[in-house]
């Protein structure tokens, strides 16, 4: 089942279009790169050492003392969603 943002954008074709023009600005920016050389390298560094692997299912969460560690993707990303 589609959520409800994916529905909205099936819908309408022309807002979809929109956010694809800023999302592909806004991941071109200097600080976004950054963060994702960031997160690539944690997710390597995870890899190697035995404690993940690719298509596990898992994402490096980030704990508020700084420090990484593997977590299930779909709580990861589910936290914190209704704070804005």
């Amino acid at each position: 089942m589609a959520g409800r943002t994916t529905r909205y954008y099936r819908k309408n074709r022309a807002a979809l279009l929109v956010k694809k023009k800023y999302q592909k600005k806004y991941d071109a920016k200097k600080k976004q790169k950054d963060k994702r050389v960031e997160l690539t390298r944690i997710n390597r560094k995870m890899k190697r050492k035995g404690t993940g692997k690719k298509g596990d299912g898992m994402d490096v969460s980030h704990k508020k003392n700084g420090k990484t560690v593997l977590e299930k993707a779909s709580k990861n990303r589910a936290r914190n969603r209704s704070r804005k």
